[in-house]
């Protein structure tokens, strides 16, 4: 059995609050994004414990929050689904995470000398202070995410040139506001005027209130930590967790590996297609190694609050955990008795073609199938049922009462999802 570890304030990387604060504001203020009309916040809300509800989300362009997003109308209507379910930032500020993506594309690395192997490698800028500050600048420039598409925006246009060229249009939006000016000024000792604000003071800004906003360490399993008993079926949930072989990969206090395996989920969307690799799917890992042996792998979720993140898996396949739990026990068959109805997909009729096309590829639907990490499991229904009342034992009582929350309003002025 896995030993349990507990988590504590002093686990976490040091926040400065004012900062933080830049970055709840930043955080929900759609000055960030190409068009100006989405946030960080759209797709990662307080009212949906810090996701969107979504299997696959709708970026930019969309109208709303949450199950009830729409695709938006006429010129501005989304060209393209998020390839991948918008992940969880639950403890992401923990000093143990040293990966982030779904396909790990992000890692603390010397490798191009700022700290990080990125898809920015050597253009992401020197002084980013945490992974959280550097994940924050790649939403901005993702076409679909935050960007825009070209010839709508300058950023997205300059996204379309190199990575980092549109970063710089970026700050500049975010320092010629005299809130965020005056703002940065007081909370970065080395900035002495607004118009020393970069990137790098946005993304800092960010990562400090993505560390500190997003903390959770406050559960029932927590509590069982320390001595308190659990419910009598999430008990019989924690010693099937430990003894079946869950915690293999969910180990460590945040209950994952932060390793990357596959699990043969059942495919659909748009795929993270690759340059030379068009067709619609998701060769996860691989996609960052190029490596055959880390095709359909993907990085292992934090289980802490698992239970208000659904859908789940890196596409959001399964509407319930019951349902995730059955296709890890037998992913075969889990897979023959998966529907399109079971992913969460708002209506987009001009996608719709696109949607569940990678499954009449027989061929692909082979390999992804083939490859799977899982071992074999028999497991009952009152063993599913049990799992879940422990997986909701790793729930936060202040979960849904977070430090700063949603800001009622932004320095620009745009209005706030």
């Amino acid at each position: 059995m896995a030993t349990a570890q507990v988590v504590s304030p002093e686990d976490y990387i040091p926040v400065d609050p004012d900062q933080a604060r830049i970055g709840q504001l930043l955080f929900y203020d759609k000055i960030l994004s190409g068009n100006r009309n989405i946030s960080c916040g759209t797709c990662h809300h307080h009212d949906h414990a810090g996701g969107d509800g979504l299997s696959l989300g709708i970026g930019e362009g969309g109208m709303g929050v949450g199950p009830d997003r729409t695709a938006g109308i006429g010129p501005d209507q989304i060209r393209k689904r998020i390839p991948r379910n918008a992940p969880s930032l639950w403890n992401l500020g923990h000093n143990s995470v040293r990966v982030l993506f779904h396909d790990g594309r992000l890692s603390v690395s010397d490798l191009y000398g700022n700290g990080f192997d990125s898809p920015a490698e050597e253009w992401l800028p020197q002084g980013l202070d945490t992974l959280l500050a550097a994940q924050a600048l790649f939403p901005m420039v993702a076409q679909f995410e935050m960007a825009g598409n070209p010839r709508e925006n300058e950023i997205a246009g300059a996204t379309h040139d190199r990575i980092d060229v549109a970063w710089p249009i970026i700050a500049k939006r975010v320092r010629t506001i005299p809130e965020y000016g005056a703002m940065f000024v007081q909370a970065f000792d080395h900035i002495e005027e607004p118009a020393d604000v970069t990137i790098v003071e946005i993304g800092n800004a960010l990562g400090a209130f993505i560390a500190s906003e997003w903390q959770s360490y406050d559960s029932p399993y927590d509590n069982w930590l320390a001595g308190t008993p659990l419910p009598d079926d999430a008990e019989r949930g924690r010693q099937l967790f430990f003894s079946i072989g869950c915690a293999s990969c969910h180990s460590g206090p945040l209950f994952t590996d932060q390793d990357f395996h596959a699990i043969a989920l059942p495919a659909f969307g748009p795929g993270r297609t690759r340059q030379w690799d068009p067709i619609p799917r998701d060769v996860g890992r691989m996609g960052e190694t190029n490596l055959l042996e880390d095709a359909y792998k993907f990085r292992t979720p934090s289980l802490r609050n698992v239970a208000l993140t659904a859908p789940y898996g890196h596409n959001g396949a399964y509407p319930t955990l019951a349902a995730m739990i059955r296709h890890k026990a037998d992913p075969d068959a889990a897979r023959l008795a998966w529907t399109p109805q079971m992913a969460g997909l708002p209506v987009v009729p001009w996608l719709a073609a696109v949607d569940f096309a990678i499954r009449a590829d027989r061929p692909e639907m082979a390999r992804q199938a083939a490859v799977q990490d899982l071992p074999a499991m028999t497991i009952s229904e009152t063993d599913i049922a049990d799992l879940v009342a422990f997986l909701n034992a790793l729930t936060g009582e202040t979960a849904l009462t977070r430090p700063l929350g949603r800001p009622d309003h932004v320095p620009s002025g745009l209005p706030v999802d």
